[in-house]
C-alpha cells in the first residue's frame, strides 16, 4: 500500500462527538455490540477468499505467527484486539474486551468477554491480558502502546486481572494511550510465558482466539481455515482464506478482473476505469479519507530549517494536480490547519472557523515570498540561498510507489516553477525508511494520520519527543522541535475538559498555519478494491462501518455470499 503505509481516519459522514475525536477517554465507556451482528447473522457461507499475502515478499519463506514479530506471516487473522475502534467514525465495536470505563483518566477498566477458548481450547481470560500487559513491562522493545512509558500520558503504575476485569492504574492521565491499549493484540499467558524475548522468538504453532486456523503453508501460500468453533463463529460465513502474493498495481489489477484476488488494498491507477469499468456490476472501490498526504523537509538543515521558505514553497503546490495525477481526483486538497475537514470543522480556532484553510496554488505568491525571503533568482531562473550558495533540493521518493511518485512529479514541477532546483531521486521504501531515522535527508512525503486520538496524530507530527530514533521511525519525520509547541501538546494529551482540549488543539493549528513545519498536500485514502460476486458486505461511502484496511476482523464478521 502507498499514501496510508504509516500507519494509516475520519469520514466526512458518520463522524461522532468532538470529544470523541480529540481523546479516547470520551465515549469509551458507552461501547455497543456491533450492529453488524443481525446483518452477518444471514446469509450464505463463502468456500473461499484469496487476498495477497499479510507478510511482504522479504519473509521468504520464514514461518513466523509472533503478532509482535516485524513481518509475521499473517497481521490479522490469529491473535485479537480487545476493542476494534472504526477510526473513520470513531465508533467502537466490543472484541475481546466488552466494555471500557476511565475513572477519572487515571484508571482505565476492560470488562473481558467471557467463553472465549484459545485455538488449542483452553480458556481465554482476564489474566492473559494482565499477562499481555505486563509483558511489554518486562519487554519495552514490543510496548508500541506506550503504557509503561510516558509517551502520550501518563505511565501506568499497574496493570490487573481482577476476576473479569483488567484494571489499568496511571500515574496520571493516560486517556491519550486509550486507542493503543484496545489495539494490543492479545498473548496467551499458558503458552507466552515460556518462550523468552516475544520480540525475538519464532512463532511456529500459534495459540490464538481469532476466527480462522492455519490449514497450511508451503513458503508462498498460507491457507487458512474457518474455526467452527470461534467465538463469535455464527459472523464468520468465509470457509477458506488463502493469503497469496505481493503485487504491483497492473498485476493486482489483472488478478482482481479475473477474480483470482477478491479484494487487494494497495494503489491502482485509474481503478474506476481499471478495474471497475470491467464489470461494474461486481468491481466497486471504496477511498476512505484516512489522513494527509504531507510534504516533509528537514527542519534541521538549510534550506528548510527557514520557516519563509517553507511558506513560500508551499504556495508553489499544485494540489488539484496531485489528486487528478495521483489519484485520479478522487482524494480532495487538505487543509494546512492538519485538520480533517469539513468533519472536524467544530474543532477549529474561531481565528480560522468558516475560512478556507487550504493553502491555494499560486506561484506568484511563492515567488514573492522567495524573493522577499532572499532566495535570489539568477539569469538562469534557479534561485540562490541567502548566502549566494547555489539552492538545489533533492526529494526523496519510494520507488514502486506509484501515488507518491505521482505527487512528487507535481511538487518538484511547482518548486522548479517558483526557480527551486528540485531533483526526485526514487530509493527503495526500505532505503527511504532508513533516511527517515537517520534525518538524511532534504525533502520527502509523509502521512499525518487523521484519526480519533489528535493529540498522538497532529501532536505527534510536531512534538519533539516523536522524532525518529535510529532504530525507530515515529511521526515528526520532519523533526520540528519548539518548546511551546512541545508544551501544548503535552497539555492537550492531558486535558479532559472540552473548552480547553480545543483550546491546545488550537495551538497546534497556529503551529501549521504560521510555521510551516509540514505541508499539507492532499488527503491520504485508506484503500479497498473488492468484488461482489463471491461476497457481499464490504465497506463503502454509503456504509462507512469500518476502515478498510485497518479494521478487517471487523469487516471479515459482516461478509456473506451474495444472495
Amino acid at each position: 500500500m502507498t499514501l496510508t503505509r504509516t500507519k494509516p481516519t475520519l469520514i466526512v459522514t458518520g463522524l461522532t462527538a468532538a470529544a470523541l475525536a480529540l481523546t479516547g477517554c470520551a465515549g469509551s465507556a458507552k461501547q455497543k455490540e456491533s450492529a453488524s451482528g443481525a446483518a452477518a447473522g444471514g446469509g450464505g457461507m463463502i468456500e473461499q477468499l484469496t487476498f495477497p499475502s499479510d507478510a511482504d515478499a522479504t519473509v521468504g519463506g520464514l514461518v513466523n505467527y509472533n503478532p509482535n514479530s516485524p513481518k509475521p506471516l499473517t497481521s490479522n487473522w490469529l491473535y485479537e484486539p480487545l476493542i476494534v475502534r472504526n477510526n473513520l467514525t470513531c465508533e467502537e465495536t466490543p472484541w475481546l474486551a466488552t466494555k471500557a470505563t476511565w475513572e477519572g483518566a487515571t484508571k482505565l477498566t476492560l470488562d473481558i468477554r467471557q467463553g472465549v477458548k484459545w485455538s488449542d481450547g483452553k480458556p481465554f481470560t482476564a489474566q492473559d491480558v494482565a499477562f499481555t500487559f505486563n509483558l511489554l513491562k518486562k519487554y519495552p522493545a514490543i510496548d508500541k502502546a506506550g503504557v509503561w512509558n510516558d509517551t502520550f500520558g501518563a505511565p501506568a503504575k499497574s496493570v490487573t486481572a481482577q476476576g473479569n476485569q483488567v484494571v489499568f492504574e496511571f500515574s496520571g492521565n493516560a486517556a491519550p494511550k486509550y486507542d493503543a491499549i484496545i489495539a494490543t493484540k492479545i498473548l496467551p499467558e499458558h503458552y507466552y510465558s515460556t518462550v523468552g524475548d516475544p520480540s525475538k522468538y519464532v512463532d511456529k504453532t500459534p495459540v490464538f482466539t481469532g476466527p480462522f486456523k492455519v490449514g497450511s503453508y508451503n513458503g508462498r501460500r498460507l491457507v487458512l481455515e474457518r474455526r467452527p468453533d470461534y467465538w463469535q463463529a455464527d459472523k464468520i460465513k468465509v470457509k477458506k482464506l488463502v493469503l497469496e502474493g505481493t503485487y504491483e498495481a497492473s498485476q493486482a489489477a489483472l488478478k482482481l478482473r479475473s477474480g483470482q484476488l477478491d479484494a487487494y488494498w494497495g494503489e491502482i491507477p485509474n481503478p474506476q476505469k481499471t478495474f471497475v469499468d470491467a464489470d461494474p456490476k461486481n468491481n466497486h472501490f471504496y477511498f476512505a479519507p484516512n489522513g494527509t498526504t504531507v510534504l516533509t523537509g528537514n527542519v534541521q538543515k538549510a534550506p528548510f530549517n527557514d520557516p519563509k521558505f517553507r511558506e513560500a514553497i508551499s504556495y508553489a503546490m499544485d494540489k488539484q494536480g496531485m489528486s487528478t495525477k495521483a489519484t485520479y481526483g478522487i482524494m480532495k486538497p487538505s487543509s494546512q490547519t492538519g485538520l480533517k475537514l469539513p468533519s472536524m470543522d467544530n474543532l477549529l480556532p474561531e481565528k480560522y472557523a468558516g475560512k478556507d484553510t487550504v493553502l491555494p496554488f499560486d506561484l506568484a505568491k511563492a515567488n514573492q515570498l522567495l524573493d522577499a525571503a532572499g532566495y535570489k533568482k539568477g539569469a538562469d531562473g534557479k534561485r540562490t540561498n541567502p548566502d549566494g550558495s547555489p539552492l538545489a533540493v533533492n526529494f526523496s521518493v519510494q520507488a514502486g510507489f506509484i501515488d507518491y511518485q505521482a505527487i512528487a512529479d507535481v511538487v518538484a514541477k511547482g518548486m522548479n516553477d517558483a526557480g527551486v532546483n528540485t531533483k526526485v531521486t526514487a530509493s527503495a521504501p526500505d532505503s527511504v525508511d532508513g533516511q527517515k531515522k537517520t534525518g538524511d535527508f532534504q525533502l520527502m512525503l509523509e502521512y499525518l494520520h487523521g484519526g480519533c486520538e489528535l493529540a498522538k496524530n497532529i501532536g505527534a507530527k510536531l512534538s519533539s519527543k516523536q522524532i525518529p530514533t535510529a532504530t525507530d521511525i515515529f511521526p515528526n519525520v520532519e523533526r520540528y522541535s519548539d518548546p511551546a509547541t512541545d508544551e501544548a501538546v503535552k497539555n492537550l494529551s492531558e486535558s479532559t475538559a472540552k473548552a480547553d482540549q480545543k483550546k491546545y488543539l488550537g495551538e497546534l493549528v497556529e503551529t501549521m498555519m504560521t510555521q510551516y513545519p509540514v505541508t499539507s498536500l492532499i488527503y491520504a485514502p485508506a484503500r479497498i478494491l473488492y468484488r461482489t460476486d463471491k461476497a457481499v458486505g464490504w465497506p463503502s461511502e454509503q456504509d462507512a462501518y469500518a476502515n478498510p484496511v485497518d479494521d478487517r476482523l471487523l469487516v471479515m464478521t459482516r461478509l456473506t455470499a451474495p444472495k
